[in-house]
């Protein structure tokens, strides 16, 4: 697998030279300050180009931009909304740049409003680190107490209920805004101005929208860009929800594998892929990597490998997590990296381009140097680091 690495851009307090250092082969990234609707343009695309072909010092990296993530997909698509048709014309303009500046994987995600969802970015962990973490106690005093959502008194049980008032009484204003802006941060730069106010907004979009229709809404979407795609030589590949379950009333169709084989059985062409992220997945108890890799593997275009640990006391399907050590959460990586690296090698035998898989160490804890260096929620140099290297070491003990 080639060992990739998410950049935020030349504003990001990890550096060209930081990710050389670590052992990064490509690079992930993205054009946050282009907002969902608009088009990339080549000029955009070249410019983040040229910022990971050099180190800071001008010395030529040998980095290249191996995966966009993500290239948004709007709310107006995802709603089938009143801007659909320029928002589909858009999408279908910049995958037309990317390509001609020769970046063939585009990662993106189909999750009503928010994108992944923490309720604490930094949560102490044992050994005295910080790591991101969703406590669905904590969610649930958002959505009931903080957001007061309309019907949310119905998706949870007494117990939970309970909780999250005695939980809300008990915390000062500084600890609820708090837990307001880590819930709506979202990817970084993306999201995180967003008021209450316009989370209510955004929700009101969806009232009249269930999971049934948002997977055709998504579906949709797949058949207008997807045969440009692999006209193109592009690979499409969408990233599960993050938590894989339904949160603020909100439907969500990319949890499982189940929901993945129904996309690409209703989209049936090669660009229409997989994210397989494991964190994100693996939060539901059911989920078998092994199994996932063996039945959809072949439409897998661009793995995350991070780990998550469930905790705290479950409310029906849903239940708390933090983000895990790579080797040490409830997903076995060592199986899963297995099974990424035997379809590599299917991919080979048959004579696939695309047989090496861009894998990135998805997330880290926050450890050492971390504690004092800004940097991206999620994000650190240094746990990153840690994680890469975990993996490469797996890799190559499975080779």
């Amino acid at each position: 697998m080639k060992q990739t690495w998410r950049w935020f851009g030349p504003q990001d307090a990890v550096t060209t030279a930081d990710m050389l250092q670590s052992g990064v082969e490509g690079v992930v990234t993205a054009l946050h300050h282009i907002p969902p609707g608009a088009v990339w343009s080549t000029a955009e695309i070249q410019d983040r180009q040229r910022a990971i072909a050099f180190l800071p010092d001008g010395t030529p990296s040998g980095l290249g931009w191996d995966v966009v993530e993500s290239l948004p997909v709007s709310e107006a698509i995802k709603t089938q909304g009143p801007d659909l048709a320029d928002h589909l014309d858009a999408y279908r303009v910049s995958l037309r740049n990317l390509a001609a500046c020769g970046i063939e994987t585009i990662c993106y995600n189909f999750m009503p409003v928010l994108d992944w969802t923490r309720t604490d970015l930094r949560r102490p962990m044992p050994h005295g680190g910080n790591a991101m973490a969703f406590d669905l106690t904590d969610f649930a005093v958002f959505d009931l107490c903080l957001l007061n959502r309309a019907g949310a008194v119905h998706d949870y049980g007494d117990a939970l209920r309970d909780a999250a008032h005695a939980r809300h009484a008990a915390m000062d204003d500084a600890t609820r805004k708090a837990l307001v802006d880590n819930v709506v941060a979202g990817l970084p730069g993306a999201n995180d101005g967003w008021t209450l106010e316009e989370v209510r907004a955004h929700l009101a979009a969806y009232a009249d929208i269930d999971a049934a229709g948002l997977r055709v809404n998504l579906i949709d979407f797949l058949s207008e860009v997807a045969p440009l795609a692999q006209e193109l030589g592009l690979r499409l590949c969408c990233h599960p929800d993050d938590p894989p379950f339904p949160l603020l009333g909100l439907p969500r169709v990319m949890s499982s594998q189940s929901d993945y084989a129904a996309v690409i059985q209703a989209v049936d062409t090669p660009a229409n892929g997989v994210t397989f992220c494991t964190g994100s997945l693996g939060v539901d108890p059911a989920f078998d990597p092994v199994a996932f890799v063996g039945a959809l593997g072949h439409r897998i275009h661009f793995a995350h490998l991070r780990n998550t640990r469930r905790d705290g006391i479950p409310d029906g399907a849903r239940t708390g997590f933090h983000e895990a050590l790579h080797l040490d959460g409830d997903t076995d990586m060592v199986a899963t990296i297995r099974a990424l690296m035997a379809e590599e090698a299917r991919r080979r035998d048959d004579g696939r381009a695309d047989h090496a898989i861009p894998m990135r160490p998805d997330h880290g804890q926050q450890i050492l140097s971390d504690l004092t260096r800004a940097s991206a929620p999620g994000y650190p140099l240094i746990g990153r680091m840690r994680g890469l290297a975990e993996l490469r070491g797996v890799m190559a003990a499975v080779t």
